[in-house]
């Protein structure tokens, strides 16, 4: 019989190898998927061997529906059964509107937003029968927030919470609850932890480390938390977005997105049309 098993999408990148080591720390078997085969086989051979648990994977492109397709029929050969489903996957291209490739739009909208969509609706058939589903998605901060220079990408963050909120409660009735991860910064990746040092103290404050916030978001889904802010810092600027109007945050954050999108590129020489990429695993 196959063991109940969590999905993790964008599984080798940092937030989601946090997600996968937490997971199979706790005994549970996984099934991981990312972009490239090459970057999954090293990070599902290695939890394997340090915990001990089953891990299968398989690349796919999420942008892509053929992919999508592709990954779904083979779950469904192989027979497997979800308790949880972590949407981690995730892109930004940071820079002005202006200044972005149409495809790269499409890119933002299409993992971030539909694919989370599709994942979502494919794993509720193939829920285990005698267990809670949880899903959880990947949102951000920035979903609370009109955000000049990430307009899209804020924009498609916040779909993930209100989508994220209105599932957990359409679904909770039948023994599927959905919690929104919306982190602050965090060091995943080199370009993102070069974005967060050009912050300089404001980004310092707000960025947490990836395996605490993989652990208390877990614990969170299980105890059928909405949403999770993770940081008294970042829960105070999401109390304070609500009492100030949406037009003076977009102000503000137009000059000092601007200023620190300019710090972080200053050291760098870029030809035409090279942004900056940066991924939420």
């Amino acid at each position: 019989m196959t063991k109940s098993t969590v999905l993790i999408t964008g599984a080798a990148g940092g937030l989601g190898k946090a997600f996968a080591a937490e997971c199979a720390s706790r005994g549970w078997s996984l099934f991981l998927t990312d972009v490239s085969d090459q970057v999954l086989a090293p990070v599902a051979e290695g939890i394997e061997r340090l915990y001990g648990v089953d891990v299968q994977y398989q690349a796919c492109d999420l942008t892509d529906a053929a992919s999508r397709n592709g990954l779904w029929q083979s779950i469904g050969r192989r027979g497997l059964c979800f308790h949880m489903l972590i949407n981690v996957a995730g892109v930004d291209y940071e820079g002005p509107f202006d200044e972005r490739k149409v495809d790269e739009l499409h890119t933002i909208v299409r993992l971030n937003i539909e694919a989370t969509v599709e994942m979502s609706r494919r794993v509720l058939p193939l829920r285990d029968p005698a267990r809670m589903l949880r899903i959880i998605n990947v949102s951000s901060l920035a979903g609370y927030y009109p955000m000049p220079i990430k307009a899209v990408y804020a924009a498609s963050k916040r779909f993930l919470l209100d989508f994220s909120l209105a599932l957990n409660q359409e679904l909770r009735a039948s023994g599927v609850t959905v919690t929104a991860l919306c982190p602050a910064g965090m060091p995943t990746n080199p370009m993102c932890i070069r974005a967060i040092d050009a912050q300089g103290l404001a980004g310092q404050i707000t960025t947490m480390n990836v395996g605490d916030v993989a652990a208390r978001t877990i614990d969170l889904a299980l105890a059928g938390r909405s949403v999770y802010v993770p940081g008294p810092i970042n829960r105070l600027l999401r109390l304070l977005g609500v009492l100030v109007p949406p037009s003076l945050i977009a102000f503000v954050l137009n000059r000092r997105w601007r200023e620190s999108y300019a710090k972080s590129h200053s050291s760098t020489t870029m030809s035409n049309g090279e942004l900056l990429l940066i991924t939420e695993n």
